[in-house]
C-alpha cells in the first residue's frame, strides 16, 4: 500500500542524502500543502466576509477534509497489514474500516467542493474566486494527506 513511492528516486546530489531524510522531505511537503490550502480558504473568507458571496455553510468541506486526513494518517500501514497489532477495537479489520472511512470522508469532501464551486459559483456565472478557494483548499489537503501516508517509509521509524 505504502509502496508506490518505494521506486520514486530523488535526483542525485553529492551533498544530500535523499535516504534517511524521506520521512522529513514527505512531512515538509505535506505540511506545507495543508497550510496553504488553509491559507487560501482564510483568504478568501476574510476577502469575501462583507459581501456575502462566500456561504459559511462552504467550511463544512474543508472541516471533513481536516478529519479525514487525520483519520487517515491515524492509522499506521503495519496496522493495515496486520503486522503484529491484534489488539484494539477489531484489530486488523478495524484499522482497514477506520481507513475506509477516512478516504471516504477525503473523497466526498473533494466532490462537494467541486459541486460547490460548479453549482454555486461558475454555472449562475458569478466571481469564481470563493468557489475556486474551496475546491483548492480541498484539493491541496487531499494531496497533503496522500503524500503524508504514502510518501513516508516507516522502516525509519526504528
Amino acid at each position: 500500500m505504502a509502496g508506490f513511492l518505494d521506486n520514486f528516486r530523488w535526483p542525485e546530489f553529492e551533498c544530500i542524502d535523499w535516504g534517511e531524510s524521506r520521512n522529513a522531505v514527505a512531512s515538509i511537503v505535506a505540511g506545507v500543502l495543508f497550510f496553504t490550502g488553509w491559507w487560501i480558504i482564510v483568504d478568501a473568507a476574510v476577502v469575501y466576509s462583507k459581501s456575502g458571496e462566500l456561504n459559511p455553510a462552504f467550511h463544512t468541506c474543508g472541516v471533513m477534509s481536516t478529519v479525514a486526513f487525520f483519520m487517515i494518517n491515524a492509522v499506521s500501514n503495519g496496522q493495515v497489514r496486520g503486522d503484529g497489532y491484534s489488539d484494539g477495537c477489531l484489530g486488523r479489520i478495524g484499522a482497514r474500516i477506520w481507513l475506509f472511512i477516512g478516504f471516504m470522508l477525503m473523497f466526498g469532501s473533494l466532490i462537494a467542493s467541486m459541486w460547490i464551486l460548479f453549482g454555486a459559483y461558475v454555472v449562475p456565472k458569478i466571481n469564481v474566486y470563493p468557489g475556486l478557494a474551496v475546491f483548492f483548499q480541498n484539493a491541496l489537503i487531499f494531496f497533503s494527506s496522500l503524500i503524508y501516508k504514502f510518501g513516508r517509509t516507516e522502516e525509519l521509524w526504528a
